[in-house]
């Protein structure tokens, strides 16, 4: 019969899921005991959802295993750092620099590029709740024009280290080298290898996206809220036909405008 015979269907899959795991695999059991055969299918979503989660804990791992290496050679304050927004025709390019605590396990942080934006935002939400610092650096488009889209990345770069507290004993950066005094250390894709820089590049993401989604009040026809301000197919022919805003790069825009 199974302790739940009482509950109707909507009430179980209404009740809050033991976090502790034994717990949880027993509630599962309990499930799976049910005579109704639409209980024992949420207990194979139940199931399902474990096993993805096990699977996924064994990626954040080999995620960390460079923060774990760095700090047996006696680094502490370890920050991750990315950008996001160097190819766009329009917009900032925002970089963002954070320090996570040795403990930090968030499920699911990986290549923002991967993540949709309802998974990005609420990962993003658990990563600030953890940081010990997290900081910002963006760089408008009108100095973009003048110091070139990769002068401007790191000068974003070193912006957001800048303004972490307390200050970090070595950056992790995606194959970028700095001028700072920081100790850096570069990591190819690190993005999709390095957790710190993960995180950076979830935070860099949801920060831009957020910025650009405003800019389509004022600018709703080019579409900066679904285009983030790269060159899609609309956004060219709204350049062609209503020509640059404040925000655009003009460096970036030659061939779709006279300047």
């Amino acid at each position: 019969m199974g302790p739940f015979q009482d509950k109707l269907v909507a009430q179980i899959k209404a009740m809050t899921l033991p976090k502790d795991r034994e717990a949880l695999l027993t509630f599962v059991s309990q499930l799976k005991e049910d005579g109704r055969a639409t209980v024992r299918k949420y207990a194979q979503t139940i199931e399902k959802k474990i096993e993805h989660d096990d699977r996924e804990k064994v990626r954040i791992q080999e995620m960390q295993s460079m923060e774990r290496k760095l700090r047996e050679q006696g680094f502490s304050l370890i920050a991750g750092i990315d950008e996001v927004g160097r190819g766009p025709l329009a917009g900032p390019v925002v970089t963002c620099a954070v320090i996570l605590p040795d403990d930090s396990s968030i499920l699911y942080v990986d290549d923002s590029k991967k993540l949709n934006h309802g998974k990005r935002e609420r990962i993003a939400e658990k990563i600030k709740q953890e940081a010990i610092s997290y900081a910002f650096g963006m760089i408008s488009p009108e100095h973009i024009d003048e110091m070139n889209i990769l002068n401007a990345t790191k000068h974003a770069m070193v912006s957001a280290a800048a303004r972490l507290t307390p200050q970090p004993d070595l950056l992790l950066i995606d194959a970028v080298e700095l001028n700072t005094e920081i100790p850096v250390k570069a990591v190819v894709h690190g993005d999709a290898k390095c957790y710190s820089i993960a995180a950076a590049s979830i935070l860099a993401k949801e920060f831009r996206d957020d910025y650009m989604r405003e800019q389509a009040k004022l600018y709703p026809q080019y579409g900066f809220d679904k285009n983030m301000g790269y060159g899609t197919k609309e956004h060219i022919e709204a350049i062609e036909k209503y020509g640059l805003t404040p925000i655009h790069r003009k460096s970036f825009c030659k061939n779709f405008v006279r300047l």
